[in-house]
């Protein structure tokens, strides 16, 4: 569907090279701090910034940028985006219908007044749940093949949250083809709804996991600093000093619950990973 080959852009203070895969039907999360890459990504895919090198395959085809055939093919959030605020729902569906000649007008205004958006109601009387809303129901209901969402869900409560979490299963669920790379800082949005995932830090993919391994393979280990010189450390992926002594990463929690009994093996969240990749050191 996507790859990215040493996919490179610079600037006088930052370089991104980003090597990166969205397969059929997966959905893929992009992960990292700011000014880590990610918008950067989402804007060379697009097309909205030149490359200084690379490749990038987009639905088969080597591009230097999408086509407007591709873009009819492609569903986009990006951070910047945004409709004037003077428009209406209804004023909406026009514009995509004029843009997008397999855009789904009736699907379009049943999925609005689904998620309680009004139709005659201007977008600058909106709330912020309500605009992210529009956003990606406008990304989806075009037919897109491929979804490009940079942090769709920022600033929304859990409710709205979890409506447009919504929106992407289904929208993944009726093509087994489909797919989508999104981004988010709230990593329990992801863990719900990525198959894979890859971290990017200073322009750089510094990981790429399946999200189930994650979950069910990786762990913390919390050690005493006499426990970690005689600890096994062929499993450690990253350490980190705490006040008891370090955490420790692996991604064989099953060989140390089995074969250090009594040390304490945590299970591991999104934002733990993160952590320890970002912030700990390599042994």
């Amino acid at each position: 569907m996507l790859k990215l080959t040493n996919l490179t852009k610079k600037y006088q203070d930052f370089t991104l090279n980003c090597s990166l895969e969205v397969r059929p039907g997966t959905i893929t999360g992009f992960i990292g701090a700011n000014g880590a890459g990610k918008s950067t990504t989402f804007k060379a895919i697009m097309g909205l910034i030149s490359n200084d090198g690379g490749e990038m395959e987009l639905f088969g085809n080597n591009r230097q940028a999408p086509t407007v055939e591709d873009k009819k093919r492609i569903g986009a959030v990006l951070a910047e985006s945004c409709f004037s605020g003077e428009l209406t729902v209804k004023d909406i569906s026009r514009v995509l219908a004029a843009f997008y000649p397999s855009f789904d007008k009736k699907l379009f205004l049943e999925k609005a007044r689904e998620l309680s958006l009004p139709e005659n109601k201007r977008i600058k009387e909106f709330s912020t749940g309500m605009k992210a809303k529009i956003r990606v129901l406008s990304a989806i209901c075009h037919q897109a093949e491929l979804l490009i969402l940079d942090e769709p869900t920022a600033g929304l409560d859990v409710v709205a949250r979890d409506q447009i979490l919504d929106l992407l299963r289904e929208y993944v669920a009726e093509d087994e083809n489909r797919s989508i790379l999104i981004s988010s800082h709230i990593s329990g949005d992801l863990e719900q709804l990525c198959d894979d995932f890859y971290m990017i830090d200073n322009g750089q993919i510094i990981c790429h996991e399946e999200t189930d391994r994650l979950l069910s393979d990786y762990a913390v280990l919390k050690v005493s600093d006499k426990d970690l010189e005689t600890l096994d450390k062929s499993y450690i992926l990253r350490r980190r000093k705490e006040g008891f002594g370090w955490s420790l990463l692996t991604d064989q929690k099953r060989y140390y619950a089995e074969n250090c009994p009594g040390m304490v093996v945590e299970r591991i969240t999104m934002d733990e990973y993160i952590m320890m990749m970002l912030k700990g050191e390599t042994l």
